[in-house]
């Protein structure tokens, strides 16, 4: 296994045999991946270096899902309002007094 750190994302399935999954990654050449047996179910090994590309730990939610021919893995974004949302509360948490001292 090397010196790289690996996770393991658990795919539960009852009888499973040489599957192969591509992963497709913008800008890099495609990459073959076999599944490894995880208890009673398969998973799929993942590199440090891609998960670190992807911004993937593991408190990441994945999105799982299938086009009848691709198993589809995807990190879960929030999008762009709630990112800003979050911001904005706990700069106005952080500067609560300061605001304050300028709205007077």
């Amino acid at each position: 296994m090397g010196n790289h750190e690996r996770s393991v994302l658990a795919i539960p399935t009852v009888l499973c045999y040489n599957i192969v999954i591509t992963l497709f990654m913008k800008g890099a050449n495609d990459m073959r991946k076999k599944l490894v047996a995880v208890g009673n179910s398969l998973g799929i090994i993942i590199e440090k270096p891609i998960l670190d590309l992807l911004r993937i730990d593991p408190t990441t939610e994945l999105n799982v899902e299938t086009d009848g021919e691709r198993l589809i893995i995807e990190p879960v974004r929030s999008n762009r309002k709630e990112r800003v949302s979050r911001s904005l509360s706990k700069i106005m948490k952080k500067h609560d007094e300061t605001f304050r001292k300028l709205a007077k």
